[in-house]
């Protein structure tokens, strides 16, 4: 059974996983619990115990769960998440909480992002407006439910977001700079085309030119993610990789699907986020859990196909492929306007 002090070291544990590496935990604790530092440094360490007001403190502070503490040796592991409210300001609120997670992540010294797809991550769609604009409606009308959308078609030219713009690119800016695999499958952009495909199909894009414009769109963000891919660092749309580039590692691998799963090293931590509701994550920094998932994702990629800077046969075939499949859906809408 665990003691007193084995709680109490696996919640500074858990705590250093949500303080960034410019901040001090000494110093973050010794505020908290408005201690000397001398004091803080103790509790650390474990030579003092903490009180129930201290273990609030803290845990309410930087929002770390007590539960966590004493479903240890269970098989109970604690996630936590930022659930839809149904407000008018669902959406807004996730893309700031995007945003700073990414923000989080970018903090800490040593960072390095795992992504297991099933669909685009979804600030890729960022690299265009009219995409964005067109991901941003249907995420608002069908998965958040915002009555403000009922009885509305998607007009590009009425669906411009300058209110979202700023956090778009400061989510795709701050994802570009954090070093990142990607595991991904022919399947990766088959969400996006059956949501252009059934918008369309309800007669939800009544303007053609929209229509053919996405496609368009989808083109370009598979053209420049080849380019990232070939140069093994991440840069924006139109530009040039330069000295603060991250990393960028594209797999590819034909038998598994993924399932959208997150998944961070943070230093000496790790964080894993998983896919829910179609757009929320929830992360747990369970220890074992993520051990357990951090040699999953490395035994994925031994058996998945590098083609970022090498395999230039394999990458060209599969952005082909990639390309094949909007300009497909492409031709066979525009022969429904013949």
């Amino acid at each position: 059974m665990k003691s007193t002090l084995d709680f109490q070291i696996e919640f500074f544990n858990s705590l250093k996983t949500v303080i960034p590496s410019y901040s001090s935990i000494v110093d973050e604790v010794a505020e908290t619990l408005e201690v000397s530092i001398d004091s803080a440094y103790r509790r650390i360490r474990g030579e003092k115990l903490l009180n129930l007001h201290e273990l609030f403190l803290l845990s309410r502070k930087f929002n770390i769960s007590i539960d966590k503490l004493f479903s240890l040796g269970s098989n109970t592991i604690i996630f936590k998440s930022n659930q839809n409210n149904f407000e008018p300001d669902n959406f807004i609120n996730w893309m700031k909480d995007v945003l700073a997670q990414l923000e989080m992540v970018k903090s800490f010294s040593k960072k390095h992002i795992y992504f297991l797809l099933k669909d685009m991550p979804p600030w890729y769609h960022f690299y265009h407006k009219e995409l964005a604009s067109f991901k941003f409606f249907f995420w608002k009308k069908s998965i958040l439910y915002q009555e403000d959308s009922n009885g509305k078609k998607f007009l590009i030219e009425e669906n411009q977001h300058p209110e979202l713009a700023h956090l778009q690119n400061k989510i795709l800016s701050t994802y570009n700079r954090i070093d990142s695999t990607e595991i991904w499958n022919l399947e990766g952009i088959n969400t996006t085309l059956r949501q252009i495909y059934l918008y369309e199909e309800m007669g939800l894009i009544p303007n053609p030119d929209d229509t053919l414009k996405l496609y368009s769109c989808l083109i370009e963000v598979v053209d420049h993610l080849e380019k990232m891919a070939e140069a093994g660092k991440k840069f924006h749309l139109g530009s040039s990789p330069d000295s603060e580039s991250s990393d960028y590692q594209f797999f590819v691998n034909e038998f598994v699907l993924g399932d959208n799963t997150f998944f961070v090293e943070l230093d000496d931590n790790k964080v894993t986020y998983l896919n829910y509701n179609v757009i929320y994550f929830m992360g747990t920094s369970d220890q074992e859990f993520n051990d357990g998932m951090h040699r999953n994702i490395k035994n994925l990629i031994k058996k998945s196909t590098q083609i970022s800077q090498v395999g230039e046969k394999e990458r060209k075939q599969f952005f082909n492929k990639l390309r094949k499949k909007i300009q497909a859906q492409a031709n066979l809408f525009k022969t429904t306007l013949e």
